[in-house]
């Protein structure tokens, strides 16, 4: 009689050793993990006096069901983790499903810890009851099993990272390309632009076309979201915008077909405020459209006066056909400054999270007439700074500044 137990015992050690080896050289030559999976089915099921099992799974919020063989009822396919209490012990492990009566036809229910972590959780039924259950392997080969796949979890969202990691790098080279190279820094025309994107692809956009020797166009815009969908919608935007610009459209046209082309390419579910204006060098007239965008300031020099420019539409991609449009005029024989700027601006924060605003960037302008617009950023960007410390920046900030003398 002790000679067949002493048999027995033999066999089962070869057995649970021979599992082991198949799992681990599955695991070292990179199988799939539908492989080792199978793998510690075909285990448990064959070699381990096992009938039936379900294997939970760690994920966020609580256990995912990865395995399940041989269930006479069914099971949830999630357990939330606050059904699960434990302390990193399996005597201190305890479950408190809502729906214990799911769980009645299995014998036990096996915690898999790894450094004191629970990553998985494994119901059984014996075949034979009268053969006892070896629960120390069992635990051990999951937990060889679980770690294998949080394993090739990890290594798998960090490949998806590093991807992803890449295509923002070219989103933002792109993104880069598309702002004009050089601005203008002539004695009777300079221009500035200070461009902080929130990541490395923001959703701002700012540009200037020379388009004759009398005729410059300048616009700043700023798409809803943020990320490579935002950049990608700027990127087409801006597109549009540079072919019309080439076409001599005039003004009111070129605003509709924006937002015509917008609308058709998002259906409503984002849209772009946007500010763009026409100046004649020879005739001094202004012509501009803000389109539910941040007003800019123009700043009437000679008359040591400032005024908002907020003529024009509402926000562009929100509607098929734009609800009314307005063209403002501005005739200027002097010189004058304009501040064109997004809400990442007026709405940086302090430490207290009070936003910069509207107000302390007019006060600022108004205290800064005549002024370089070099040297206008330098001081406005170090008021700024003092003004937020240490806080960073919410959301991309673009200050775009020209004057014309």
């Amino acid at each position: 009689m002790n000679l067949i137990s002493e048999n027995h015992k033999y066999q089962r050690k070869e057995l649970e050793l021979k599992a082991l080896l198949e799992i681990t050289q599955a695991i070292n030559e990179n199988q799939s993990e539908s492989v080792l999976v199978n793998i510690f089915k075909f285990t448990c099921l064959v070699h381990l006096n096992i009938n039936s099992l379900v294997l939970y799974v760690l994920k966020e919020g609580g256990f995912e069901k990865k395995i399940a063989h041989g269930l006479k009822g069914s099971v949830p396919e999630f357990i939330r983790e606050a059904e699960v209490s434990d302390k990193g012990k399996k005597n201190q492990f305890r479950l408190d499903f809502e729906e214990r009566r799911d769980f009645l036809e299995f014998e036990t229910a096996l915690p898999v810890y790894h450094k004191e972590k629970m990553l998985a959780i494994l119901f059984l039924r014996s075949k034979d009851p009268e053969l006892e259950l070896n629960l120390d392997f069992t635990q051990a080969i999951a937990n060889i099993l679980v770690v294998a796949l949080e394993n090739k979890r990890f290594a798998r969202k960090q490949v998806e990272q590093e991807i992803l990691n890449r295509e923002v790098a070219i989103a933002s080279q792109v993104q880069q390309m598309l702002f004009p190279s050089i601005l203008p820094n002539q004695e009777n025309l300079k221009a500035k632009v200070t461009y902080i994107p929130h990541s490395m692809v923001g959703g701002d956009y700012y540009d200037f076309v020379q388009q004759s020797e009398d005729v410059i166009y300048f616009c700043v815009a700023d798409v809803s979201g943020k990320g490579i969908s935002a950049a990608l919608l700027m990127s087409n935007f801006q597109a549009a915008l540079r072919t019309l610009l080439r076409s001599n459209a005039d003004m009111e046209t070129m605003v509709h077909q924006l937002n015509y082309t917008l609308f058709e390419n998002t259906k409503g579910e984002r849209f772009i405020t946007f500010f763009l204006g026409r100046f004649n060098l020879k005739t001094r007239q202004l012509h501009y459209v803000n389109a539910g965008h941040n007003p800019p300031i123009l700043c009437w020099e000679s008359e040591r006066r400032s005024e908002l420019l907020e003529a024009g539409t509402t926000i562009l991609g929100a509607f098929e056909r734009l609800p009314f449009l307005e063209i403002g005029t501005r005739n200027i024989p002097f010189n004058f400054t304009i501040h064109l700027y997004t809400d990442g601006l007026t709405e940086t924060l302090d430490e207290s999270e009070q936003e910069f605003g509207e107000q302390r960037l007019q006060d600022f302008v108004r205290g800064h007439f005549c002024i370089n617009p070099e040297d206008f950023h330098q001081e406005f960007l170090e008021v700024l700074s003092q003004f937020s410390g240490k806080v960073p920046l919410r959301d991309d900030l673009t200050l775009f500044s020209i004057r014309v003398r």
